[in-house]
């Protein structure tokens, strides 16, 4: 940042843009994959499937704020939300694995497993995404820089969207789904 006008560059807001495109990306694959993996592939019951997908919002309602009080409490020699940034990517990119790992088990095995997997999927998205977003609020001390700097994640996240969406109408993939 310019310590003359105080203006973020060009490429800092593109970079901070990137950040919540490529996070969306991926969880935007969950949001049109995830539904008709578990009842379709997986064998689960949509009634039990919509049950996860609710409880799981419950646990986010109280894991976001929670996470909040975490990130602007911590004081590290990274900062205060470059931790989680870096260090949660990794298990965020395995749980995403891990909720289509289509593992062996009795029915009531694979809906445990789902609710284990897509939980801590969630609670990773929430260690990245919560920190993350409260960059905004120490971007720059300037307002309206910090306000020029809020549609660039807004655009990228919705070019990521309308990337999956371009990817999953040409996907066959080996059960013939796609067009």
């Amino acid at each position: 940042m310019s310590a003359n006008t105080q203006q973020l560059s060009f490429s800092e807001k593109v970079g901070y843009g990137l950040g919540d495109g490529a996070s969306n990306f991926f969880f935007q694959t969950f949001n049109v994959f995830l539904l008709y993996y578990y009842t379709d592939i997986f064998g689960l019951s949509p009634a039990a499937v919509g049950t996860m997908l609710l409880v799981t919002k419950l646990i986010d309602a109280v894991t976001d704020p929670v996470m909040g009080m975490v990130a602007d409490r911590t004081n590290s020699r990274w900062g205060k939300f470059r931790p989680y940034l870096l260090w949660m990517a990794i298990p965020y990119g395995l749980c995403g694995y891990a909720m289509f790992a289509n593992p062996e088990l009795s029915d009531s095995g694979k809906l445990i497993y789902a609710y284990v997997t897509y939980t801590l999927m969630m609670l990773a998205y929430t260690a990245i995404n919560v920190p993350y977003s409260a960059l905004m609020g120490v971007i720059s001390p300037v307002s309206i820089e910090r306000t020029k700097v809020s549609s660039y994640p807004i655009f990228l996240r919705f070019y990521s969207g309308l990337v999956d969406c371009h990817l999953c109408s040409t996907f066959e993939g080996p059960i013939g789904w796609g067009r």
